[in-house]
């Protein structure tokens, strides 16, 4: 039986995890219960009545759908120019040894560390002068180029459980490293492409500052961006419709996880092959 030390030392650390779960949950409760509220304000609180007029306000091209639109536009594209780029710089990494593979890994993994707003100015001033500025292609590319680091790191290490032998068996029958590449390896390390793109994609869904320095023109605000509208002058806040439009901001990304979710829990299922 568990001594006594033991079990205080148990709800203790239970305890810590419930007040952590609570400080997690209390905004999230926040935003639910404010979005169905016609009172809505600062603090969490059950509605005196549920009403659905905060969605009903925010649910207009302006607000939402043109916001919402060009976020999918910049992030998809993004996401999927990262994944692509990540996997053709992470393969010779994975595959072929030489003695600038360490060099390039710690190259990227500094850049890592370097802040966005360090070098916001000289690429805004990059951007003015090769006309990509205030451009929603511009923006993806600066998008993929500040995941593209961590994201060839996270490629790398998830191409690495993938068997080589498994390609040796592919070129034998006439397919190249490309084809390897794009038939053996990314199919088999689904859940790690999974976990690229989810982790590419939220990162940019909500980057506020990059979309709000590159792109001048209203229309083409992202709803990162957007959100802001609701803060007005004087300290006034539309908190219920805040609210409303958090949901909605949120429920792209819910559904890509949820979406993903199944096959990154699923591992990687290559012993079989392996023995096969």
């Amino acid at each position: 039986m568990p001594s006594r030390r033991t079990t205080t030392h148990r709800l203790a650390a239970d305890a810590v995890l419930l007040l952590l779960a609570a400080v997690f949950l209390l905004p999230l409760a926040w935003v639910l219960l404010s979005s169905v509220d016609p009172e809505a304000n600062l603090k969490v609180k059950l509605p005196s009545g549920v009403t659905l007029s905060n969605f009903d306000a925010i649910l207009t091209p302006e607000i939402t759908f043109t916001p919402l639109l060009n976020s999918l536009l910049l992030c998809g594209g993004g996401t999927a120019l990262t994944v692509a780029c990540a996997a053709l710089a992470a393969y010779p990494l994975s595959r072929y040894r030489s003695r600038l593979n360490r060099p390039f890994l710690l190259t990227i993994l500094f850049a890592t560390s370097l802040p966005i707003t360090a070098i916001m100015v000289p690429v805004y001033a990059l951007f003015v002068r090769v006309n990509l500025i205030d451009t929603l292609q511009g923006t993806i590319f600066f998008f993929a180029a500040s995941q593209l680091p961590f994201a060839i790191w996270l490629m790398k290490n998830f191409m690495d459980g993938v068997p080589k032998e498994l390609e040796e068996a592919a070129w034998t029958d006439g397919a190249s490293s490309f084809q390897g590449l794009v038939r053996i390896v990314l199919p088999l390390m689904g859940p790690g492409v999974a976990v690229v793109t989810v982790f590419s994609f939220v990162m940019m869904w909500g980057n506020f500052f990059v979309p709000f320095m590159l792109l001048l023109t209203p229309e083409q605000m992202p709803a990162a961006v957007s959100i802001n509208e609701f803060f007005g002058n004087r300290g006034m806040v539309a908190y219920g419709q805040l609210a409303a439009f958090s949901v909605i901001y949120s429920t792209p990304v819910v559904l890509l996880y949820v979406l993903v979710a199944r096959r990154v829990g699923g591992g990687f299922a290559l012993g079989g092959a392996v023995k096969g």
